[in-house]
């Protein structure tokens, strides 16, 4: 996919730049890439770096587990509003400018964290990281597809596999460690030197062409999509917490309000999108290999938050182990994931992602279903084992579905393309952990609001459906051994 060779600009030096492409990533676009990765590794680390603490959170700051578990959720709730508004950030800013802003509002968010007295101004540091960290992986995204040749996509997209995966994977190890050393502000302490380096590096050598052109900003787009995604996930979160009657508003009634403003929202951006002015252009979903990569992301992207929110309560309210123990346990996943991300991309360069997937399905659906024989009595090391398989079924998954979705579109559509697959990850990450709480809660044998053994059978068990009924859709994930070029 190229782009013209006039009204491209480098936004270091403002005058056009030819842009031809490169049979081979340039240092330049190497280092611009690598960046990227970095950072967004970093920032998307805290979307689960909170959930080894929630125990303690909730007896810091007394609050409940649905309470607590905002802390996740609302940071991903936060990504799902904001990364909308990306696919127009893309093509009005340079992706410099954008880089900084995004890198400063995380900065500034890790601070507000980490000075926090009680839950709600942590939780607006939550929300303000959230909104830097949104922007970063449709960015991350779209400089591949601009700067990387088609036949070696998979092995770079194998890379940000990483940074979507494995960071929230190493979270709640990063977490565990910190909680036991030190204390929870720590989680931010630590992280906000490394921001503002990123920060620093960004404006010196972050250099990346791109096309833009003034898109003007549909304001009613970016309310509606505010209410669509916030009520929607609002309503799910309500649900665990009006089992145990601490909600006024009944979950349906948020529910109901954001789909329908969803449904609006939807309709409003295919009217604008025929100018050319749609806040996010809707056409990717025009394209069935796009649309079906992109549901089956949503379920593994469950599966993943979902189970990366119930071990750690898992472990430490039913089995009994502590903050350091818990990070442990899942640290092996991680590192798996992390080793797998290039090796599965290189595999998709050669085979396409048909033979990947549908193993890649069946793996995810089996460990799913072993979860579900957990008990107050398990041992630590039958989860880290389960644990383990589960996150090589998902690598299996992530990048050859992803890689496959975004190869396939349209050059012009490369920014939303990037910005619909992010929002859905996010939606459903928010979605999966609100879910499984929900179950969770409900299933639970304890009046105390805490978590046992039948409560996460139940939330496993949920997984495991989910997982299984989506298993028939890989077959009919395409066999292309390489993504057609549609520009």
């Amino acid at each position: 996919m190229s782009s013209p060779a006039t009204g491209r600009t480098d936004d270091a030096t403002g005058p056009p730049v030819p842009a031809a492409p490169d049979p081979a990533p340039a240092p330049r676009a190497a280092v611009a890439i690598a960046l990227l990765v970095g950072s967004a590794f970093g920032m998307i680390l805290n979307e689960t770096i909170m959930s080894v603490a929630l125990p303690a959170l909730i007896a810091d700051l007394g609050i409940t587990v649905s309470t607590a578990q905002w802390l996740t959720s609302g940071f991903l709730l936060t990504m799902a509003v904001v990364i909308p508004i990306t696919g127009f950030l893309l093509q009005r800013f340079p992706p410099r400018r954008i880089y900084l802003t995004s890198m400063t509002l995380f900065s500034t968010g890790t601070l507000i964290c980490a000075l926090a007295p009680g839950f709600p101004v942590l939780l607006t540091g939550r929300v303000v990281q959230a909104a830097g960290t949104a922007v970063m992986v449709p960015l991350l995204m779209t400089s591949v597809l601009r700067l990387v040749p088609a036949e070696r996509r998979g092995q770079t997209m194998g890379t940000i596999t990483i940074v979507i995966a494995v960071a929230p994977a190493i979270g709640p190890t990063l977490s565990g460690v910190i909680l036991t050393a030190l204390g929870w502000r720590w989680m931010f302490w630590i992280v906000l030197p490394l921001a503002l380096i990123a920060l620093a590096a960004g404006a010196r050598w972050l250099r990346v062409a791109a096309d833009v052109r003034p898109v003007p900003l549909d304001l009613l787009s970016v309310g509606l999509s505010a209410l669509g995604f916030g009520g929607l996930i609002f309503g799910l979160s309500s649900l665990g917490e009006a089992a145990r009657g601490e909600v006024q508003v009944p979950p349906w009634l948020p529910t109901a309000i954001g789909a329908v403003a969803l449904a609006v929202f939807v309709a409003r951006q295919l009217r604008l999108q025929g100018a050319g002015n749609a806040l996010l252009d809707l056409r990717p979903l025009g394209h069935r290999p796009f649309v079906l990569s992109l549901v089956l992301v949503v379920l593994s992207m469950m599966s993943l938050f979902g189970v990366l929110i119930l071990l750690p309560l898992y472990l430490q309210e039913v089995l009994g182990v502590d903050a350091f123990v818990t990070g442990l346990a899942v640290l092996p996943g991680g590192l798996v994931m992390g080793l797998l991300g290039p090796v599965v991309g290189r595999l998709y360069d050669r085979l396409g992602p048909r033979r990947l997937v549908i193993p890649g399905a069946a793996v995810l659906t089996v460990a799913l279903w072993a979860f579900t024989t957990l008990s107050a009595t398990s041992a630590v090391w039958a989860v880290v084992a389960m644990h383990v398989v589960l996150v090589v079924g998902l690598s299996l998954m992530l990048t050859p579905l992803i890689t496959d979705a975004l190869g396939r579109l349209p050059g012009e559509l490369d920014s939303h393309g990037s910005a619909i697959v992010a929002t859905v990850q996010q939606v459903a990450g928010a979605a999966g952990t609100a879910l499984f709480i929900t179950v969770m809660a409900l299933g639970s044998a304890s009046t105390a609001g805490g978590t046992d053994a039948s409560g996460a059978h139940a939330a496993f068990l949920c997984a495991a459906i989910i997982a299984t009924v989506a298993l028939p859709l890989t077959l009919l994930v395409g066999g292309g051994k390489k993504p057609a070029e549609a520009s």
